[in-house]
């Protein structure tokens, strides 16, 4: 039975509202904790029965909190550039390659992202333990770019196959060098593949809690780590205003990826 406009017009808007209120349900827990974060009461309790501004003065005031997110932030950006380098030069190989066992390569490529995280984080935790990279700047390195490698993969591999060789070949052909012709047009041509690696590989490693809590140690901790433990020992909202922050921050940075797209695609 064929639909007329105006029924396909209802059904339309029916499915948008059916979707919109599935994303305001998925959306509801991190909406509550950012309501928490400024409740009155020094339980975790909703409605909250006041508002204030005490829990992110609590926060920013003690230097646990302000190192845990430090070492967050500067994890990040490790994680990011080498995601992106060796992401780069992966799936160059991967789409420009022709060799054999490439769809071999690039499912081992993905290992780490369709493997349960725990189950990562004990084979790192074990291998680690044993080279004494457990706990060290290295080894929390070397593990979020192992989770973060297979997102940059995906999304410079994704560029690659949409760019025309041909302007690569075109420009080696008018003189350049293979590397030169990688420089000057292929790199600012997959920009945006790129750029996807780069956010996607800082927050695989911003947001990361399973793998970091293997690799921390008492002088080294993550921000995710410092809420987890905290969670341990006491349920107030300053927990709940860390975890904001860690929302709001991946909003920001999704944002300003959205805008800079929009910039580079004109």
């Amino acid at each position: 039975m064929l639909l007329n406009y105006n029924q396909l017009g209802r059904l339309k808007y029916v499915l948008l509202g059916i979707t919109g209120v599935i994303c305001l349900f998925l959306l509801l827990p991190v909406i509550f904790i950012i309501l928490l974060s400024f409740g009155s009461s020094q339980w975790m309790i909703f409605p909250p029965p006041g508002w204030t501004l005490r829990w992110y003065v609590e926060l920013f005031a003690d230097p646990r909190w302000f190192e845990a997110a430090f070492t967050s932030f500067k994890l990040g950006l490790m994680v990011t550039v080498l995601s992106v380098i060796l992401g780069f030069f992966a799936s160059y190989a991967l789409i420009r390659g022709r060799f054999a066992g490439r769809g071999f390569l690039r499912a081992l490529f993905m290992t780490p992202m369709v493997m349960p995280v725990v189950v990562v984080a004990v084979a790192l935790y074990a291998m680690f333990l044993r080279v004494g990279l457990s706990g060290t700047w290295l080894g929390f390195v070397i593990a979020h770019t192992i989770l973060a490698f297979p997102f940059a993969v995906i999304a410079i591999s994704n560029s690659l196959e949409r760019f025309d060789k041909a302007i690569e070949d075109a420009a080696i052909l008018c003189g350049a060098s293979h590397l030169e012709a990688i420089w000057r047009i292929t790199l600012p041509s997959i920009r945006l593949g790129l750029l996807s690696a780069a956010l996607f590989s800082f927050l695989a490693s911003w947001d990361e809690v399973v793998v970091a809590i293997f690799m921390a140690s008492p002088t080294l901790q993550t921000l995710p780590v410092r809420i987890w433990g905290a969670l341990r020992q006491d349920l107030t909202p300053v927990i709940a205003a860390a975890s904001s922050l860690l929302v709001i921050l991946t909003l920001v940075l999704m944002t300003i990826a959205a805008s800079l797209q929009k910039v580079l695609n004109r």
